[in-house]
């Protein structure tokens, strides 16, 4: 336990050991293990060519999951600078190289396809097009706790569109947070852990190391900037009795869970 003194020497300042980039990592491993099983389920040659749409965050995480085994994948993504997430720990480790590219015709040369683009993303007409052996596609909606987001959400309309043998949805849920993205779901964890560490007596206050990350990200597009700051403790906690605050982190994130539905 990472312990120090606060203003005062009877009053102390704890720090968790579990960094902001280790709460997106064990989120991200979640999905990318739901969809990393149902391909295993298809027992597919390790050649296959394997598309993933979107790169942030789930999108990273299933390619690097996938080269475990799979040789022949492609990441496909507007933003170009988010191939720098491949050679970061964001996911976990590349094994097998993964190819990226920002050409969204080349969304079509998958045996199996892997949308995770949500919220205005690949589109009715380009999904369409598809005629697959396999479309996987993340569902961005979490708990259906948010009437405008739920009539926004689209992915039902476009598998519909989809020509596959097998399709399926990726649903990730469990903290009462209304969508399903990392980002998302790492705020829901933290958010549910202060409320938690103010309930404990002899708390003060405690405060979270989380930003508005997604400017650094898309606007300011610095990946390296982006790990820096997240490669933090992500919980710090004033108190005059201290305690263990990885307990508290580890069990909101034990809540969360990610399987994959066939549609």
């Amino acid at each position: 336990m990472n312990v120090d003194t606060g203003i005062t020497s009877e009053v102390f300042t704890i720090k968790s050991e579990i960094k902001l980039v280790d709460i997106f990592n064990k989120i991200i491993d979640k999905k990318s293990h739901a969809v990393f099983e149902y391909i295993e389920s298809l027992k597919i040659d390790s050649n296959t060519k394997i598309v993933v749409i979107g790169t942030y965050f789930t999108g990273v995480g299933i390619v690097k999951r996938l080269s475990e085994k799979y040789t022949n994948i492609l990441l496909i993504d507007i933003y170009p600078h988010l191939r720098d997430l491949l050679d970061t720990s964001i996911g976990g480790k590349l094994k097998n190289n993964v190819e990226f590219s920002s050409d969204l015709n080349l969304i079509y040369t998958g045996e199996i396809v892997i949308d995770t683009t949500g919220f205005g993303g690949i589109n009715e007409e380009q999904s369409s097009k598809f005629d697959v052996d396999t479309f996987i596609i993340e569902d961005p909606v979490a708990e259906d706790n948010d009437i405008l987001l739920k009539n926004k959400n689209n992915i039902y309309d476009r598998l519909n569109k989809v020509n596959a043998n097998n399709k399926a949805i990726i649903k990730t849920k469990g903290i009462n947070t209304k969508t399903s993205g990392t980002m998302t779901l790492t705020i829901g964890v933290l958010t549910n852990v202060l409320e938690e560490c103010l309930k404990k007596e002899g708390v003060l206050y405690s405060a979270c190391e989380m930003g508005f990350f997604e400017e650094v990200i898309f606007k300011e597009k610095n990946i390296s900037k982006f790990i820096e700051l997240t490669d933090k403790p992500a919980l710090k906690i004033s108190t005059i009795n201290p305690f263990d605050c990885n307990e508290l982190i580890e069990k909101e994130i034990n809540k969360i869970n990610s399987d994959l539905n066939e549609a």
